[in-house]
């Protein structure tokens, strides 16, 4: 996603518009959810020629596709990602080298959108994606679906109690087989 910008020069107000459509590059997203590769961003930018660079603001409309982070259905909407950078001309600033490292450069009369566009798409992604607002996840026990099944549940013993539980089905066993016995000896 590299742009030719020689037709602004390096004259303060010269400005040209791009409205392009161009492929996602891999791995502009996180873990659940983000851009698939090769999909189609729309690209709606302003190139803006000022005293120390050029100024690149519009959007970028990316699709996104991934997984709710708690029932793991699929989740697909559209994006419109602000984008504004400044690209400083190379050579005019002494930048310190951790500053450096934050800003982007116009090299050869070439800007690389890629990395601005990662940036933008990226931190506009939410946190924790779900499929809808009151989705109801999985159970922690099997795995159900508990938006299909919002009755869905587990009898959980407290381990603690286990022993208690296992007194009492051998004394119904005791009950069960005293009545029979009871019952022979009636006959």
């Amino acid at each position: 996603m590299v742009f030719l910008t020689k037709d602004l020069g390096r004259s303060p107000g010269n400005m040209t518009t791009l409205e392009e459509v161009v492929v996602a590059p891999a791995e502009v997203g996180v873990a659940l959810i983000g851009v698939r590769e090769g999909s189609e961003i729309d690209l709606d930018l302003r190139f803006e020629a000022v005293h120390e660079g050029i100024l690149v603001s519009g959007t970028a409309t990316v699709e996104i596709s991934g997984e709710c982070g708690r029932c793991l259905e699929a989740i697909a909407y559209d994006l419109d990602a602000d984008i504004q950078e400044l690209f400083y001309y190379e050579g005019l600033h002494e930048f310190d080298e951790d500053e450096e490292l934050d800003q982007y450069q116009v090299v050869d009369d070439r800007i690389d959108l890629e990395p601005v566009l990662r940036n933008a798409v990226v931190t506009a992604l939410p946190f924790q994606p779900v499929c809808r607002e009151d989705c109801a996840g999985l159970c922690s026990e099997c795995g159900k679906s508990l938006n299909e099944d919002p009755a869905h549940h587990h009898e959980v013993l407290d381990p603690r109690w286990a022993a208690l539980a296992g007194l009492t089905d051998i004394v119904a066993e005791d009950a069960t087989q005293s009545t029979h016995s009871v019952e022979r000896e009636e006959k």
